[in-house]
């Protein structure tokens, strides 16, 4: 499993699976994308390694991005550690991405069920397998599910979400590359915003923040705002009118 995660929302990362393809305007500036691509090169390049006299590389890293792997080796990773975490689950894919069978899904959530001590964070931008495949899952009380919604065009996917009974549904919106005002958060419990960050960031507009904070007020869903993005993750920080705002289901951070 990752190590500590610098995603200010989590604890720590756990990707049995890795490699995804893009569907929306979301995904245009992919951080996993580069990085996963940029160590490709570098594994074609060195023949494996991380330089021409260096460590063997994973082999996860002999494929580029765009091919879908299912990591099984990493499935029980999760029961292995017994302090417990706040974990997302494939920060370096989509479980519910086409390429992934619905028989590894299982195994994903059955592991989950039984590592019943830490709490995990599954986010999809794949909203219609999700509404597909959420009645058959197992939805133990230490699941969160969460669509990503960057744009008004694709607020329905809160309505797949809605239909799911995990304890926690939340949203990510971020990158938020607009204004939200079709936004439904009836039925859900957290909403994680923030802007773009990468050499080619798209900047996000202080009123697309601020009216999406003032709707998680007035319907009293958490508000996390994650950064204002730029070039590093970093750059503009994480004040949104002279303050953080870290809005939990519950109330707080699990650490």
């Amino acid at each position: 499993m990752g190590g500590t995660s610098a995603i200010e929302w989590t604890n720590r990362t756990w990707n049995p699976i890795t490699g995804c393809t893009r569907v929306t305007q979301g995904c245009d500036h992919c951080y996993a994308f580069t990085l996963h691509d940029q160590r490709h090169a570098i594994y074609q390049k060195n023949e494996g390694k991380w330089s021409p006299a260096g460590k063997p590389m994973p082999l996860q890293y002999s494929r580029p991005f765009a091919e879908v792997q299912l990591l099984s080796e990493r499935l029980e990773e999760p029961l292995r550690d017994r302090k417990p975490r706040m974990i997302f689950v494939n920060s370096m894919s989509d479980l519910f991405h086409s390429a992934v069978p619905d028989a590894f899904i299982f195994q994903v959530f059955n592991v989950m069920q039984r590592a019943h001590w830490h709490t995990f964070q599954v986010l999809t931008k794949r909203a219609g397998r999700l509404r597909h495949l959420g009645p058959k899952l197992a939805w133990p009380a230490n699941v969160w599910m969460g669509v990503s919604i960057e744009n008004d065009l694709l607020t329905p996917r809160a309505d797949a979400l809605r239909a799911v009974p995990a304890a926690v549904r939340f949203l990510s919106c971020e990158p938020l590359l607009g204004p939200l005002p079709s936004l439904d958060l009836t039925g859900l419990h957290w909403v994680i915003a923030g802007g773009e960050s990468g050499r080619s960031a798209r900047p996000v507009q202080r009123e697309w923040l601020t009216a999406l904070r003032d709707h998680c007020q007035a319907d009293h869903v958490p508000f996390f705002f994650k950064q204002w993005g730029g070039r590093t993750s970093k750059a503009g920080g994480r004040l949104l009118d002279g303050r953080t705002w870290d809005g939990y289901p519950y109330g707080s951070k699990m650490h």
